[in-house]
């Protein structure tokens, strides 16, 4: 009965935290994510996708089958050990559990995923701009699910999806 009362406690514990510090966890739809990659944003082979705020790695397993190189940043440690186990088998996805306001983008980053919520999206926003600048080359892209990016008009949109394109 005690281990049970610990292992609650534990994942209260890292749940509670992670709902003060990140997003909540709310998994993307497979057939959604496909249509946006090939529909509001084709991925090629010469993309970098960042995902911020990885979850279960679902986006970054599409990734994949499209021959992407994918790095999924998620802060929820037992959320992120669920994502690289199921990204196991793909060499060309990483899982890094971080807070992604403190990770650096690769210089060969092109595309952004990004399920924020609207109590973060301003600031999810800023660090992407930040970034931008930081890289000093073309504009990064960015695919939002359900949000608005504030300051940004987007580009084009598919079902809850908007792609921008942030120049800095």
């Amino acid at each position: 009965m005690n281990l049970v009362i610990f292992i609650v406690g534990i994942i209260v514990l890292v749940f509670g935290f992670t709902a003060f510090t990140g997003a909540p966890y709310v998994p993307s739809l497979k057939s959604e994510i496909k249509k946006a990659f090939t529909d509001l944003y084709p991925l090629s082979k010469n993309d970098l996708l960042i995902d911020l705020g990885a979850g279960d790695g679902i986006v970054q397993k599409i990734a994949s089958e499209f021959g992407v190189k994918s790095v999924g940043i998620e802060l929820n440690p037992i959320i992120a050990l669920i994502a690289k186990i199921r990204l196991r088998k793909y060499k060309n996805a990483k899982v890094i559990c971080k807070n992604f306001y403190k990770y650096n983008f690769p210089k060969e980053t092109t595309v952004i995923y990004v399920f924020g919520d609207s109590r973060d999206i301003e600031k999810i926003t800023k660090k992407i701009e930040s970034e931008a600048k930081r890289l000093e080359k073309k504009p990064l892209h960015v695919i939002s699910n359900g949000f608005e990016l504030p300051g940004y008009k987007a580009v084009k949109t598919v079902s809850a999806y908007k792609l921008y394109k942030i120049n800095v």
